[in-house]
């Protein structure tokens, strides 16, 4: 048998094994998890077929180098989704006959095929990470509602790495000023006119439109927030610098949907249901 011949078994040895894996590894109670994740990821049909007609393929001498690079790659993806899957698999069988119970019902079935679709359109490993904690969270914890878990995942798919380092700058010290989320993230001085700054004005203008942070608000007993106090007007005009993208006096805090999404997404330690 020559190195190529090797090679290709062991790459068909390697596929068959993943596959096997994921559709029959699984305990009957969680095969409609599977199903539903993998029914979301469209390049799992076609690498099936391809992995059904490999055999004939192979003995022709039809598998050519793009065919093989194909395979490869796919069967790297289908080894990553194999871990997600029994990753979460794991959890909601921990988690008790709720965690259970909920996993199996129309309602989360449908957030796993969003977020499964979620999980294959993102570009990084730690975006993917996301989606694995949100859904394994959302088997775990009635803390938010479904329609929220869906806005999360619009979340991660949304925002880049950059708006999430903000938000656990922000997370880890509520009430910090924009000098000290930079100081956190980065830890070194840019120029006021720098793409730089430009940038972190942009991932703070992102996340106070989307409702995930807010300048800190005094509120009364009730909740209800309380105005501030008008800026008494300087004599002499307005000052001649405009306010710093750094601005060391305004502190910033997580909305409660951002404190909610840190839980879910940023945050692996969740209480179980009912708890």
């Amino acid at each position: 048998m020559s190195d190529q011949e090797a090679n290709e078994e062991s790459l068909e040895s390697s596929i068959r094994k993943d596959l096997e894996r994921i559709a029959a590894g699984k305990r009957k109670k969680t095969e409609r998890f599977v199903l539903a994740a993998l029914s979301s990821i469209p390049w799992v049909g076609g690498f099936l077929s391809a992995s059904a007609s490999l055999d004939a393929e192979m003995e022709q001498g039809h598998v050519n180098e793009l065919q093989r690079e194909w395979l490869d790659e796919h069967r790297r993806k289908l080894n990553e989704l194999g871990r997600t899957l029994a990753d979460i698999s794991h959890r909601i069988e921990s988690l008790g006959p709720e965690a259970e119970s909920r996993s199996e019902s129309k309602e989360y079935l449908d957030l796993v095929r969003k977020g499964f679709a979620a999980w294959d359109r993102v570009d990084t490993d730690e975006k993917r990470d996301y989606v694995r904690r949100l859904l394994s969270n959302a088997a775990a914890t009635t803390i938010a509602d479904d329609d929220l878990v869906r806005l999360f995942m619009q979340w991660i798919e949304q925002y880049h790495e950059s708006h999430f380092a903000v938000i656990r700058a922000i997370y880890r010290d509520p009430g910090c000023t924009r000098a000290e989320i930079w100081d956190q993230v980065h830890g070194r001085p840019v120029r006021e006119s720098s793409a730089d700054a430009d940038l972190f004005k942009l991932l703070i203008r992102d996340l106070s439109t989307g409702s995930v942070i807010r300048q800190h608000r005094e509120t009364t007993a009730d909740g209800q927030f309380m105005r501030k106090p008008r800026t008494p007007t300087r004599r002499g005009g307005a000052p001649p610098l405009m306010k710093s993208a750094f601005d060391d006096t305004e502190g910033y805090e997580l909305t409660e949907l951002g404190k909610k999404f840190v839980h879910y997404v940023l945050n692996d330690v969740v209480p179980r249901i009912g708890t």
